[in-house]
Parts: C-alpha cells; sequence; structure tokens
C-alpha cells in the first residue's frame, strides 16, 4: 500500500459519534496525517514559531481575561456539557494561553509547531505519533472501562475515563480525555517521530474558512520537515461529511 493511500484510509475511518454531536452541534475535527518527516531537534524556525505564537497571546490577552476569550469560553461551555469542571481541567487552547506569558511549553521540535499554530489561531490542537495508532481515532462518550495510559506520582499508571466523558481512542484504549485535555502517552510525539496525526478542534466561535486557514497553516510548517512530507486531511462535521 502507497502512503498516500495508507493516509487516507486512516482517515477515512475517523468518525465523531452522535451523542458527542448533541452535546455541542458546532463542533467540527479537521484531522491532518502526515508522512514522510525527516525526525530532527528544533530549529530556528520553530524558535521564531513559538515567539511569534507568545506575542501574539500578549497581545490578544492585553486586557481580557483568558476565559473571556471566545472559542475559550465555548470550550468552557463544553466541558461543562459532559460534567467535567473547566476550572480544573482546562483544555488545551486555554492551558497554552495561560503559559504564554512566561513562555510556551518546549517538548520537541512537533508539539512545538502544533502548539505554536494552536495559539496562533486560538484553536486547540492535539498531535500524535500515527505509528502507534492502533485502528482509526473516534470520538465518543466513554462507558467508563477504557484504559489511559499516563503518569502519576512519577510513575506509569492506567486511569480509565469517566463514564459519559468526551475522549479521543482508537482500538487500543484512549488517546485524549476530555476531549482536548491530556494526551496518553503511548501515541505520543517523540524526536523520532517520522508519521504524525493532528486534531484541530473546533466550535461555533471559528468558522469553516479560519479552520482550514489553521490547518493551511499548520501543514505549511510540517512540510518543510522532509523532502518527501505527505499530507491527507479530512473535516469531520456533524453532516458526517469530510474534505
Amino acid at each position: 500500500m502507497d502512503e498516500p493511500t495508507r493516509l487516507d484510509d486512516f482517515l477515512a475511518g475517523g468518525l465523531v459519534a452522535a451523542d458527542v454531536l448533541g452535546l455541542r452541534p458546532d463542533y467540527r475535527a479537521m484531522l491532518v496525517a502526515v508522512d514522510g518527516l525527516v525526525p530532527g531537534p528544533g530549529d530556528a524556525a520553530g524558535d521564531a514559531l513559538i515567539q511569534a505564537a507568545q506575542d501574539a497571546a500578549c497581545e490578544a490577552l492585553a486586557g481580557t481575561a483568558v476565559e473571556e476569550v471566545p472559542h475559550v469560553a465555548q470550550w468552557r461551555e463544553a466541558y461543562r456539557a459532559f460534567g467535567a469542571k473547566p476550572q480544573r481541567t482546562r483544555n488545551s487552547l486555554e492551558a497554552l494561553l495561560r503559559r504564554a506569558a512566561e513562555g510556551l511549553p518546549r517538548v520537541n521540535r512537533l508539539t512545538d509547531l502544533y502548539n505554536a499554530v494552536s495559539v496562533l489561531h486560538q484553536i486547540p490542537i492535539g498531535g500524535e505519533d500515527l505509528n502507534r495508532y492502533s485502528g482509526s481515532p473516534r470520538l465518543v462518550r466513554a462507558a467508563g472501562r477504557e484504559t489511559f495510559d499516563t503518569v502519576g506520582g512519577g510513575t506509569d499508571v492506567v486511569e480509565h475515563p469517566e463514564p459519559g466523558e468526551v475522549v479521543w481512542c482508537d482500538e487500543a484504549g484512549v488517546t485524549c480525555r476530555r476531549w482536548n485535555w491530556r494526551q496518553a502517552r503511548r501515541t505520543q510525539l517523540s524526536d523520532d517521530t517520522t508519521a504524525a496525526f493532528f486534531i484541530l478542534d473546533a466550535l461555533g466561535a471559528v468558522t469553516d474558512e479560519a479552520l482550514h486557514l489553521a490547518a493551511d497553516d499548520l501543514v505549511a510548517h510540517l512540510v518543510r520537515l522532509g523532502p518527501d512530507v505527505r499530507v491527507a486531511r479530512r473535516l469531520l462535521a456533524d453532516d458526517g461529511g469530510g474534505s
């Protein structure tokens, strides 16, 4: 199977469950899968992107509380809809914006890249190692028996989501809890990642055009990370369509 077909097939199996859309009919997920990435350390371009994101966040938050940013406020509402407390478990966009004044975290090249794009476009973005996935991504409401591997107290632990919690998962377990709060260790990006999968989460505060522009920006930065980078993308929305 050639690589473009592999990426397309992976995305074709992605879905958002109807009971998740019942919570937020305005929800859309832009899925982006890439292969052909050449592993490497951070570089000047990545550092400049992080700095631009920090500057943009500080400017956007001048005189405005983080929780009043329109997309952050809508994600807080979405968390409450499935029983989560947003003041305790913050969506990934809010968590990054709250850290911007002191400096965005530096993790690895790919994570730093998508975090910067997330802040610049004010859209929660998650990134994972495609080669560590088992099957295609699904956004569902958890039964509570699913497994989620993480770290607690400095040691590896396996947790279970709350019944009804919104989670991304594959055939092996939960890959991200509480919609876009915390990602599993199993699929995390690393310095050795050569194929990656990104999820851009949008609610009503973000137009389809803005969502596509954020994906375009992400892809533009990814394609410079190797001479043979291949990209596939798909939009999941309440009409079940994708493009």
